[in-house]
């Protein structure tokens, strides 16, 4: 008998089905979503968030971070 491969399901990019156009960096609330215990971006993999999303992201993290409205390490 052939071992069947237990399939994924894809996760919903939240920004794509709910039509979120810009990612503001001061929302630092929302921003925590997307960030792991050790203040590492999660991935998309874990995020779910579409390759367009993730970048915006990533770039409104590292935004929040360069203003201390984020940590870059967390302790």
């Amino acid at each position: 008998m052939a071992k069947q491969t237990p399939y994924i399901i894809q996760k919903k990019c939240r920004f794509c089905e709910e039509g979120i156009e810009a990612i503001d960096y001061k929302d630092v609330k929302f921003l925590q979503r997307f960030v792991s215990n050790y203040a590492k971006i999660d991935s998309r993999k874990r995020s779910g968030n579409c390759m367009k999303h993730q970048r915006m992201v990533a770039k409104a993290l590292k935004r929040a971070r360069i203003i201390a409205l984020l940590p870059f390490i967390q302790y």
